[in-house]
C-alpha cells in the first residue's frame, strides 16, 4: 500500500534552518538573522486602533462571514480601484484568506485531482509545489528566461494538456524578478488558450522602488475570465502575524474556493478582517514610510556588498537580495559557515527548489546598520 502523500514530502527547509539557528543561540552565539522574510516593523497605528476597538465589540463575538466581512469587501474594492484601476464585483470576485500561503494551497487543492499538473516557476515559494503534492498532483517546473520571464515554449505539450493551474509570482520571492503588464498579458493568453487557472501571487505588490509600480494581472483585459490574484497584508503593512489576505478575480474559481473552505473551516477571523480593512483603507498613507524604510535598508546592504567587491544589483522590488553562493561551498556549507563565523543567518537557495541551488537569500529584516554589518561578514567569509 502506498504511503500517504504527506509522508513522502521532505521536511520543510525552514525547519532545518530553525534548528541551526537555535543550536547557535544555545551555544551563546549572537546572530544577525536575515533568513526568514518576516517583517520587523510595527503594525501601523491605525490598524492597531481598529483591532483594539474590534476586540471590545460584542457584535463580533460570533462566527465570521464565510466569504468576507462587508467592510473588508468595500475596503478591498476601493484599494483595487485606486491602486490598479481594477473594478471588482465584491459578491462574486473576492474572498478573505488567513494569509496568502494558505489561500494558495486551498486554491490548488480545490482545483486539482491526482494525476493533474500544476505549472510552477522553477524557483518558487515552497507552498506552490508542496500543496500540489498534497493534492496528489504533479508539479512541473517552468524554466526562466534570462530576463526573468517564464519560458512557456519549453514545456512538453503533453504535460500542458494535463495542467490545471499556472502559477506566476512577480515580484518574485526569492528571485526579486519583475515583469511588465505586457508580460502578464502573455500569461493570461497562455492560460486561456490551454484552459488553465492562472494564479498570480502578488505578495509584494507595494514593496517597489525607484519609481517602479508593480502591475496587477487583473489589469489585463479579459484576465478575470482565467485569473485570480493573491494579495496579503503581511509584507506591505508589517502584518505577517495577523494572517490577513484576500484573493480576487475569476468568479468560478472564487466560488470553488468558497465551497472548499466552507467544508473545512468557518471563515477568516473577524478581528483579522477588521485589521485588514483598516490597512487597505489607509494604504496610501501607510505604505510610503514602510517602503522608504525598506529602500534605505536595500541601499545600505547593496552599498556594503559593493564596497566588499561583490557586484550586487539593487532589486527594484521585494525585500530580498538573491545572491550566488561563493565557489567552494555547498548550500548548507555556506549557511553553516556564516552562522559559525560572523553569525549571519541566510536562507539557502535550495529551499526554493532544485533550480535555486547555488544561491542564497538575504532579507531586509534588520536595521540598515545591521544589514551593512551582515554584508561585511558575508563578504569576509567568502574570502576565507
Amino acid at each position: 500500500m502506498a504511503r500517504h502523500t504527506l509522508d513522502t514530502i521532505p521536511p520543510y527547509v525552514f525547519y532545518e534552518l530553525d534548528d541551526r539557528r537555535m543550536a547557535a543561540r544555545a551555544r551563546g552565539q549572537q546572530l544577525i538573522d536575515v533568513g526568514i522574510g518576516s517583517p520587523d516593523g510595527p503594525i501601523p497605528a491605525v490598524v492597531v486602533e481598529a483591532m483594539q476597538q474590534a476586540a471590545a465589540d460584542r457584535s463580533l463575538s460570533g462566527y465570521p462571514n464565510f466569504r468576507m466581512h462587508p467592510a473588508y469587501q468595500a475596503a478591498v474594492v476601493g484599494y483595487m480601484q485606486a491602486r490598479f484601476g481594477v473594478t471588482l464585483d465584491p459578491s462574486a470576485q473576492l474572498h478573505a484568506l488567513a494569509g496568502s500561503k494558505e489561500g494558495i494551497a486551498e486554491l490548488i487543492l480545490s482545483h486539482t485531482n491526482p494525476g493533474d499538473v500544476v505549472l510552477v516557476p522553477e524557483v518558487y515559494y515552497p507552498v506552490y509545489a508542496r500543496a500540489t503534492l498534497l493534492a496528489g498532483a504533479e508539479p512541473v517546473y517552468v524554466p526562466f528566461l534570462p530576463d526573468g520571464r517564464l519560458d512557456l515554449d519549453a514545456l512538453d505539450p503533453a504535460l500542458v494538456a494535463r495542467a490545471k493551474v499556472l502559477i506566476v509570482n512577480y515580484p518574485g520571492n526569492p528571485t526579486t524578478m519583475t515583469v511588465t503588464l505586457d508580460e502578464l498579458a502573455r500569461y493570461v493568453a497562455f492560460a486561456e488558450r490551454h484552459g488553465l487557472l492562472l494564479l498570480s501571487d502578488l505578495a509584494y505588490s507595494e514593496l517597489s522602488f525607484d519609481g517602479f509600480a508593480v502591475p496587477s494581472v487583473l489589469q489585463v483585459p479579459g484576465a478575470e475570465r482565467v485569473a485570480v490574484e493573491m494579495h496579503t497584508c503581511s509584507k506591505s503593512f508589517n502584518m505577517a502575524g495577523v494572517r490577513a489576505a484576500f484573493v480576487a478575480g475569476k468568479r468560478d474559481a472564487i466560488a470553488r474556493l468558497d465551497r472548499y473552505r466552507s467544508n473545512i473551516g468557518y471563515g477568516v477571523s473577524t478581528l483579522a478582517q477588521v485589521a485588514a480593512t483598516a490597512a487597505f483603507t489607509h494604504h496610501a498613507t501607510i505604505v510610503p514610510p514602510i517602503v522608504a524604510e525598506y529602500r534605505a535598508r536595500r541601499d545600505a546592504l547593496v552599498q556594503a556588498f559593493r564596497a566588499g567587491g561583490w557586484p550586487v544589483v539593487a532589486p527594484r522590488a521585494t525585500m530580498y537580495l538573491w545572491l550566488d553562493v561563493p565557489a567552494g561551498f555547498g548550500d548548507w556549507e555556506w549557511v553553516d559557515a556564516l552562522i559559525q563565523g560572523p553569525g549571519v543567518v541566510v536562507t539557502p537557495g535550495m529551499a526554493f527548489g532544485e533550480a535555486g541551488r547555488g544561491k542564497f537569500r538575504v532579507s531586509f529584516v534588520q536595521s540598515a546598520e545591521r544589514l551593512a554589518e551582515a554584508a561585511q561578514g558575508i563578504v569576509a567569509s567568502a574570502r576565507r
